[in-house]
């Protein structure tokens, strides 16, 4: 059973890591989608892959025009919207925050909260005509406790935890669902700094700190995202969805991010301009 099909969808950051599995689910379950995401090459590289219902928009999730366009592309083409994905992000600003700049903070925050605000603005404004719409955000386990990941990023998955119930009390009138994904530690280019730029070795590292003892990929979260976007939850709103293999159920959670933010801060934040747009 195709559980999208007929539904249109905009998933930011759509061109990798968990974004890219989310575009890929979408389209395997009947949907249709616009990759708004920075990476011209592997947007476009991806939706000749997936075909006719799939498209990709140039889109910087800073500039609030970007996202309009975005979601314009998808209603002209696929009709209505049905569900927005606010996936794109970046490590951003890391280190003590007595040495945090503060033009990378408003960076980091620009990209990691303003624009899962305008993505949930400008969506709401799109589902309201035909009164359905589900709309979901990722968060992370740095959104849910503290010490899980550098101090910015933190201080905006939190909000994004936030405004997922804050808007949803607001929407839930207008028939429009509103939630948000918290996961743990993934395998995606943004941690790729973890392996030493590969893969299985990012993998590995992941592993070791997770309770099941196997790392997180795309996929799984992308499955998270996927019944949010659908009617299995239908009953569901202002919910945050931690998929963790239970690194948060414990008072004394393995220190991943820690080492994270280490391994991240020796290696340099590479790209970090040219992912504004990349998967969380």
């Amino acid at each position: 059973m195709e559980k999208l099909r007929g539904h249109c969808v905009v998933v930011t950051g759509g061109a990798s890591g968990i974004g890219e599995a989310t575009a890929r689910a979408i389209v395997a379950e009947g949907g249709s989608v616009v990759i708004a995401d920075l990476q011209d090459e592997r947007g476009g590289a991806l939706v000749a892959e997936l075909g006719e219902r799939a498209l990709f928009h140039h889109t910087d999730v800073t500039q609030e025009a970007d996202i309009i366009a975005a979601i314009d592309l998808a209603q002209k083409h696929f009709g209505p919207l049905t569900g927005m994905v606010n996936n794109a992000g970046i490590v951003g600003a890391i280190g003590s925050i007595m040495d945090t700049d503060v033009e990378a903070f408003d960076h980091t925050m620009a990209i990691l909260s303003r624009a899962v605000f305008l993505g949930i603005k400008h969506a709401a404004r799109a589902m309201r005509p035909q009164g359905r719409g589900s709309i979901v955000s990722l968060a992370s386990t740095a959104g849910v406790v503290g010490g899980q990941g550098p101090h910015v990023y933190t201080m905006a998955k939190h909000g994004v935890v936030g405004i997922t119930k804050s808007a949803a009390c607001e929407l839930s009138r207008l028939g429009i669902r509103v939630n948000a994904v918290a996961p743990g530690g993934t395998v995606t280019p943004m941690t790729d700094a973890l392996g030493d730029n590969n893969p299985e070795s990012t993998a590995q590292f992941i592993a070791q700190s997770s309770p099941l003892g196997i790392a997180c990929m795309p996929d799984d979260i992308a499955r998270g995202i996927l019944f949010l976007l659908s009617d299995d939850t239908r009953y569901m709103t202002g919910h945050t969805l931690v998929i963790d293999a239970g690194l948060t159920t414990g008072a004394e959670p393995p220190p991943f991010f820690s080492q994270e933010a280490d391994l991240l801060l020796h290696a340099g934040q590479r790209g970090s301009d040219s992912v504004k747009a990349a998967s969380s």
